[in-house]
Formats: structure tokens, sequence, C-alpha cells
């Protein structure tokens, strides 16, 4: 099920608390930086990149293969872009990566342009698991926090139940998952009562998300949306981690659209950038002496001076 997966992630083992930790099992690869929604809660809101990109192939080609080379197992097909903006390059990039050799290749998605025949493409390649992120309970909420027209709302939830009817026609083994955020207890009670109707009935698993601080950016988002964020990234409710030492600079890694390795999971504008993957291969990059200095603050648990400081200390 995917909440192990995400577990295991969010979990720093023994062997990994260290400035120089093994080659981590999972990175997210960012294919787009393009998104159709303008969430209020993402980070993806303060994004610097010039233009909209996607990401070179064979760029891609090399570190994706520097990866597996290194013994990364699984990789994510996404970051903070919507993979499905370029539905081409996420069907190549699933398919290049089941020939490199990764077990197991993943996909986070809003699930607006998720549409039948990108889902039957994105399954054939053999994408091993596919989540919804569904975090508004119906149309008026939809509009303020994701800032697109409320059609879309429903074109996920149609997406969704498409998907699992697509997967028992192909007959093959992705997951097909969606996750939430819990805003409040309010939120919730609404969200419950359309995840039980129109989502649950459609996923292997669904599991519920806090309000990420988001590299930094809580103390705005509680100014615009109400909502107060957690400090940093602490998983899953249900096995929430300590903010610090933060798992994401430890057992994940995370590349933007132009190959900057960043310690950050929600690096919207390059302050995390441990390495650059064009020119650094990825382990060296891993290992760099900036992201030495990073992980040796966390694990002093003292951020402080660093670009963690604001998101952890939230």
């Amino acid at each position: 099920m995917i909440t192990k997966k995400v577990d295991a992630v969010t979990r720093i083992p023994e062997d990994a608390l260290k400035v120089c930790p093994p080659i981590p099992k999972a990175v997210k690869i960012e294919l787009t930086n393009r998104c159709n929604y303008n969430c209020g809660y993402c980070a993806l809101r303060t994004r610097r990149v010039k233009g909209k990109q996607t990401i070179e192939w064979d760029l891609f080609t090399r570190i994706t293969q520097e990866m597996r080379d290194a013994g990364v197992q699984e990789i994510g097909v996404f970051y903070l872009g919507e993979s499905f903006t370029a539905p081409e390059v996420l069907v190549d990039a699933i398919k290049w990566c089941k020939i490199v050799g990764f077990p197991y290749v993943f996909l986070t998605t809003n699930g607006s342009l998720a549409a039948p025949a990108h889902l039957r493409a994105v399954m054939r390649a053999g994408l091993d698991s596919l989540k919804f992120s569904v975090n508004a309970s119906g149309d008026e909420q939809f509009e303020e926090l994701m800032g697109v027209r409320s059609a879309l709302f429903w074109k996920m939830i149609s997406n969704l139940k498409e998907a699992r009817k697509i997967r028992e026609e192909l007959g093959v083994k992705c997951g097909i998952y969606a996750s939430s955020i819990q805003f409040d207890g309010e939120q919730q009670a609404k969200m419950e009562a359309l995840l039980k109707e129109h989502v649950l009935p459609y996923v292997d698993e669904h599991y519920w998300l806090p309000l990420y601080s988001m590299g930094s950016l809580a103390t705005k988002r509680e100014a615009e949306l109400g909502f107060r964020p957690t400090a940093g990234n602490q998983g899953r409710i249900g096995a929430l981690r300590a903010p610090i030492p933060c798992w994401a600079a430890f057992t994940e890694g995370h590349v933007t659209v132009d190959g900057i390795l960043s310690a950050c999971c929600f690096d919207a504008d390059a302050r995390w950038a441990m390495g650059d993957l064009k020119t650094t291969p990825f382990t060296e990059a891993w290992h760099s002496k900036k992201f030495q200095a990073l992980r040796a603050a966390h694990l002093r648990q003292d951020v402080t001076g660093s670009v963690c400081e604001a998101c952890v200390a939230y």
C-alpha cells in the first residue's frame, strides 16, 4: 500500500542520520514546471523560473541512468509542476524508467488533465502508482483554494473514477490512490462526505496530509488562507515525523525541471539548491559539501541562520 511507501521514505533510518547518507531509495524528478492550478498553499506560486519549461530529454535519461546505477529504486515522474501538462514527455519518461530498470515508478497529479486517453497511455507505459490530490470539498472551496474554475474539480473526480475502470480494462497492476490535506476539523468533515461518495470506492487507499509549510512560506500562507500550516514536512497524518532533522534532506532526492538537486521537497526558487546535475553527477551532488553542511545543521537540531530556519521553526 502507498502509506507503507510514504512512511518508509519519511522515516530516517539510523544509517542515514549522517552528513553523507546512503544514496536515497527514491527520487522525484520534475518533468515540467507548468501547472494548470494556482493553489494558494503551493510553493509553485513563488517560482521565479522564466517561461514554461520541460526537462531536457538528454538530461533526464542521463541522470536517471546515473541514479539507477547508484542504487535508486523508485522514481517519481513529478516534483512541483503538473506532469499531465506534458503528457507525451510523461509517457516517454515512464517507458524510459522501466527500460532502465526502476522497479517502481510513481506519479502524483491534481487529476484534472488526466483524461482517459492519457491514463491508458501512462498505465500501458508501466506506471506503478498513480495518486490523485483531492484537496477541496466542493466547487466553492475549490475555486477559492485552487484559483481556477470549478469545472476542473469535477473533471478531476471523473478522471479518478475512470482510472479504476481503465486499470481493470487493461489488466495492469498500477495502484490508484488519493490524498487530502486536512485543513481543520470542519473542513475534514466536509471532505469525508465527498470522499465517501466520489473517491474511496475507486481508490486502493486514501490518506490525510497536514498543510505543509512548503519551504518557509508558512506565515504568508496562513495570512492568505486562514489555515495554520505545520512546521516543516512531517509526512502523513497517522505517521507524523519530527520537523527536524527533515527527512527530505536525507532519504529522498528532488530534482527541478532545470536539473537542480534540491534539499527541499517544496523548493520553488532554488534556495535549497545543492548541486547542478547538468554538470555534476548525481552521487557527487548528493554528497556535496553544501548538502553536508545543511544536514549537519539538521543533525545538531539547530538550523538557525540556514535556509531551513523559517520552515522548520514555524
